[in-house]
């Protein structure tokens, strides 16, 4: 069991920790400035944190309780929004004309829509979950709405990373996005069990 958990946390820094570190090393940051590069190395924090997310959601790291890791996806939540804030004001310091059409759609690039439709929908869940208290709405709809917008930062982001040809190492960049990707299914999966398993007892 100690073996497994060992496992489970070692492939997760790797598939998290690696894109960074390979990224570190790539030629491309020669030609860059120290604004551009944290820019940039703040993308690729942000898309190692979307792997965390889910799995700290929903119970599936070993050592760690069902409250705990969901207390942890909060602060984990904060951090990734601080790291698309450094991300885009970053980028916005070395080129703002390119970044105001990205942010307004007006950009002819694919991954720039992609971006902004994730970062937009990173900032909706996260207002959905701090304004939940104060909403009418129930409890069970507020997360299905969370998941929904969550689903769409993933997606998005997905596509963002993987049509961009910069710093990131293309094995280590499909290695993480294809994790992330399956991370989210997992948990949409979960839930949706759970909301029949839910109609069974009701019914």
């Amino acid at each position: 069991m100690r073996l497994r958990s060992f496992l489970i946390w070692a492939g997760l820094v790797a598939l998290m920790g690696l894109p960074v570190l390979v990224a570190g090393q790539s030629p491309l940051l020669e030609w860059r400035d120290g604004i551009y590069i944290a820019a940039g190395f703040a993308g690729v924090v942000a898309m190692s944190l979307l792997l965390l997310q889910p799995l700290l959601m929903s119970g599936a790291l070993p050592g760690l309780s069902l409250t705990a890791g969901r207390r942890f996806h909060g602060v984990v939540g904060s951090v990734l929004l601080l790291s698309v804030v450094v991300h885009v004001v970053g980028l916005w310091l070395t080129s703002p004309p390119d970044v105001v059409d990205a942010l307004l759609y007006r950009s002819p690039t694919p991954f720039s829509v992609w971006g902004v439709s994730a970062m937009w929908a990173l900032f909706l869940a996260a207002g959905l979950m701090a304004a939940r208290s104060y909403l009418p709405w129930r409890v069970r709809y507020v997360r299905l709405a969370h998941l929904g917008l969550v689903a769409i930062v993933v997606l998005g982001s997905i596509l963002h990373a993987l049509l961009i040809q910069g710093t990131m190492e293309l094995l280590t960049k499909w290695a993480l996005c294809g994790s992330v990707a399956l991370a989210l299914i997992k948990v949409l999966l979960d839930r949706r069990s759970l909301l029949r398993r839910s109609k069974v007892a009701q019914g």
